[in-house]
């Protein structure tokens, strides 16, 4: 997972968005067993508690669900999954919006300037 933090928003909302992050690329799997909380403090750097309270956020929102002492795994319910792609890509969406308003871009503009990039992709297969 990538582990890297800055310092705009508190760490443990870093930490859910790289474990959403690695859902969507599919390194989590659904129903598959996650790390325990102290592996992924380790691996993360970061303190235990910290991590106890990203993986507890992402349970409240159903993308994690606690099996008790055998630990938590990736919801297998699909309209959680959808909702978490959903919210992600509108979030992301919204990221890129306003570093274009920025520059003066609107969201049409940049959507043609994407579009342009991918058309050059296409050309270039």
């Amino acid at each position: 997972m990538n582990w890297k933090f800055t310092g705009d928003r508190p760490v443990y909302q870093q930490i859910m968005a790289a474990i959403r992050g690695a859902i969507l690329c599919g390194e989590l799997v659904p129903g598959k067993k996650i790390p325990s909380v102290r592996d992924l403090a380790a691996e993360a750097q970061v303190n235990p508690n910290t991590m106890q309270r990203a993986l507890t956020e992402l349970e409240r929102e159903g993308l994690l669900i606690s099996g008790g002492t055998s630990g938590r795994s990736v919801t297998e319910d699909q309209s959680v999954l959808d909702a978490m792609h959903d919210a992600v890509l509108r979030e992301l969406a919204q990221e890129c919006a306003e570093k274009f308003m920025v520059f003066g871009v609107t969201p049409t503009q940049a959507a043609q300037l994407l579009l342009a990039l991918d058309n050059k992709k296409e050309e270039e297969a």
